[in-house]
């Protein structure tokens, strides 16, 4: 299935961070936009600024598989059906929206508890909570990545 960014942004938004709010979409766009424009390290490396590369990334996204450790993934970007919100938001993000409170985050990680410090390891140390979801930003060891 061959989907244009915007169809596959607002994917991955639903996929990701569907029960979080609109703060916590944002916050979720804002990251993945994050990486498409790194400047350096593994995502400048790996994204090339392609929306698709970020998003498809091994191992980056669970919602990008349809299988996961060997299982089906039922939730994951084939099953959505976005809604117009998520649009909404795709295109805030594609045109430049950036959620103040997650600032340069390059990493979300839901702990179902608290946030550790670092994820992940020393690439990346805690910034703030969305909702559900804990948010990192990339210290210098990034950079080496």
């Amino acid at each position: 299935m061959s989907f244009t960014n915007r169809e596959l942004l607002a994917r991955i938004i639903q996929c990701e961070a569907g029960g979080e709010g609109e703060n916590g979409m944002k916050a979720v766009a804002s990251v993945v936009m994050n990486r498409v424009n790194a400047s350096s390290g593994e995502y400048q490396r790996v994204g090339q600024g392609n929306l698709r590369n970020i998003i498809f990334q091994t191992g980056q996204f669970d919602c990008a598989t349809d299988t996961l450790r060997g299982r089906p993934n039922m939730q994951n970007i084939y099953n959505m059906s976005p809604e117009p919100i998520h649009y909404e938001i795709a295109d805030w993000a594609l045109g430049g929206g950036i959620l103040g409170a997650v600032g340069t985050c390059l990493w979300y990680f839901n702990p179902y508890g608290d946030c550790r410090q670092n994820f992940p390891g020393a690439s990346g140390t805690f910034h703030t909570r969305v909702n559900l979801h804990c948010f990192y930003r990339p210290t210098a060891a990034y950079n080496n990545t």
